[in-house]
């Protein structure tokens, strides 16, 4: 009785330790460039690309971080000159997300800013406890102030949606055009889980040891596209290689966490001044939807409600419509970018 006992205690010590490995909050990471990039709004740390993220787009792109507090760099690739477009990506991908779309853009006639939200990509990691919405709506928020943009249209999915939208609300006279993807701009007003995944991750110890301990969610995230062959290993590597070798892959976790499941969810203040600012909005959209995506594809009548005068181009997609469709979503945004600019 006594050897089952201790052993049993064995087993809970060993439960507790695990546990609270793993739920740790995770290191601050900043990453460190190599010479500087000079545009018109001032110099900036260089961040030349590793191979295996260089092969994924062309020697014309500029790559480099701008500050946004001390020690949290938000790592940009941009490329082309002329009306600037910013495009935002979602949780757990970067700016590079956005690479097929750029290949049908006319680089002569428009600036393509792609910045990585802190915590993903080449950007610096964050411990969980910093990926609050508020923050990083804020850390964005920046790097449009640093760039010194007067104007642009932009283009959002999953967390890229209210996290950009939210950036532009602080800085409201910049958004002149949109195109929508899968992604919510709409507060909770009663209790609900974006997907089982969400609701099921939330829970303290279960959640990082399916994210962060069983699973690689990087390899899984092709059950999510409507072409599972459009999530390639290239693209795995692209998206997850970055955070695992700096040693903190809590982003992915974090940023489900950060999910609204009800009113009472920290990150709904937040999505209620988004909403608000959305509200207000008076110009050219587009909505360009994934209808296979299990976690956003039966969100598509909540964005129509916001945007009821918007045009609606509805594709064969998943969750990350930019690894599948880009020609539609340049194609969108060149409609607007003519109602906005008449760029030809």
């Amino acid at each position: 009785m006594n050897k089952l006992l201790k052993i049993s205690i064995s087993i809970c010590l060993s439960f507790v330790v695990i546990g609270f490995l793993i739920t740790r909050d995770g290191k601050l990471f900043t990453p460190k460039g190599s010479g500087e990039i000079s545009l018109d709004s001032g110099t900036y740390e260089a961040f030349p690309l590793p191979e295996y993220a260089a092969n994924m787009v062309n020697s014309s792109y500029k790559s480099y971080f701008i500050e946004v507090e001390k020690g949290i760099k938000v790592h940009i690739l941009e490329t082309g000159k002329g009306f600037p477009i910013f495009l935002m990506h979602g949780n757990p991908t970067s700016g590079f997300l956005y690479r097929k779309v750029v290949e049908n853009l006319p680089l002569d006639k428009v600036r393509v800013i792609m910045p990585t939200t802190p915590g993903l990509g080449f950007s610096t990691k964050i411990p969980a406890s910093e990926h609050t919405l508020e923050n990083h709506i804020g850390w964005i928020n920046k790097v449009l102030k640093e760039l010194e943009l007067t104007e642009l249209v932009y283009s959002g999915q999953d967390w890229g949606g209210p996290i950009g939208m939210g950036a532009l609300a602080l800085s409201s006279d910049l958004l002149k055009g949109a195109v929508l993807m899968n992604t919510g701009f709409n507060a909770p007003t009663m209790n609900t889980d974006l997907s089982p995944a969400h609701a099921t991750v939330k829970t303290p110890v279960i959640g990082e040891l399916i994210v962060e301990v069983f699973f690689s969610i990087f390899g899984r995230l092709g059950r999510v596209q409507g072409d599972p062959e459009s999530w390639t290993p290239e693209v795995i590597k692209l998206y997850g290689k970055p955070l695992y070798e700096d040693g903190n892959s809590k982003a992915p976790l974090a940023m489900m966490r950060m999910v609204t499941d009800g009113p009472d969810h920290p990150s709904t203040p937040s999505m209620k001044k988004i909403e608000n600012y959305v509200k207000t909005l008076d110009i050219p959209v587009e909505i360009i939807w994934g209808m296979n995506d299990p976690i956003l594809g039966k969100a598509l009548p909540n964005m129509k409600a916001n945007f009821p005068d918007a045009p609606v181009v509805e594709t064969s997609a998943g969750h990350f419509l930019q690894e599948e469709v880009p020609v539609q979503i340049a194609e969108s945004l060149l409609r607007v970018l003519e109602k906005v600019d008449n760029i030809y």
